[in-house]
């Protein structure tokens, strides 16, 4: 199987993935589309759309609210809820389809099959919790937490690094190896007409298979994420 790249845009000394820029802002429009459309015309009694865009909602808080506290929740919920939703879409839109040119560019994958954009995400998500830590409590009380007790502050900095590490890396091993699975059973069906019939059944069971591991993920992701902000917000009144 011939390796795919992915189309760059060179602008000075950086490199923008034109693919990853693509495919996040497909997943953005997704996102917004779906959301837009289960919105309009809501009722007191919801019914069709408004229901499982309120069941989602419902979701996210479900398995959230537990970490941020209820104190912190209205203030954070419409985050977790359009964070849950992009990792969702983003997992699974590389599974929908198998994009590339002649000359072997990729121009279709999920954006989370990439370890610098799961780093990325990773970074967004330890920054939010840092500086939201330090606006709940202060500067002084928050970096407190570092240094009490004072043998601890080695183990408390090499948390912070392990915890941004395992996020990325946890949904990047899980979404990657999806996506190339999915890659080898289509280059299967058309090594040989016979082998058509084994490439599809099989793709259609990895593809079932991805999607739930993805939604799994996307579940995972929100929930590391809310305890991360969590514990910063709260300290040691979580």
């Amino acid at each position: 199987m011939e390796e795919s790249v992915n189309p760059t845009l060179n602008i000075g000394p950086i490199s923008f993935d034109l693919t990853l820029l693509a495919m996040s802002l497909v997943t953005v429009l997704v996102v917004f589309a779906f959301v837009y459309w289960a919105s309009r015309k809501m009722t007191l009694r919801p019914k069709g759309k408004q229901n499982a865009l309120e069941m989602i909602y419902d979701f996210v808080i479900s398995f959230t609210k537990g970490n941020i506290g209820e104190h912190y929740m209205k203030n954070y919920s419409l985050f977790l809820f359009s964070l849950f939703m992009f990792i969702l879409v983003a997992n699974n839109i590389g599974l929908m389809a198998k994009v590339q040119t002649t000359n072997s560019y990729n121009l279709w994958t999920s954006p989370t099959a990439n370890l610098g954009y799961d780093l990325s995400l990773s970074f967004m998500i330890t920054l939010i919790a840092h500086i939201e830590g330090v606006r709940r409590r202060g500067f002084k009380e928050y970096l407190k937490a570092f240094v009490t007790p004072g043998f601890m502050t080695p183990m408390n900095l090499l948390e912070e690094v392990t915890n941004f590490a395992s996020l990325a890396i946890r949904i990047y091993g899980n979404i990657f190896a999806g996506e190339v699975l999915a890659g080898l059973l289509l280059t299967l069906s058309q090594q040989a007409f016979y082998w058509y019939p084994v490439a599809f059944i099989g793709n259609m069971l990895w593809t079932a298979f991805s999607i739930f591991i993805s939604c799994i993920q996307a579940y995972v992701f929100t929930m590391l994420s809310s305890m991360y902000i969590g514990k910063k917000i709260n300290g040691e009144e979580e």
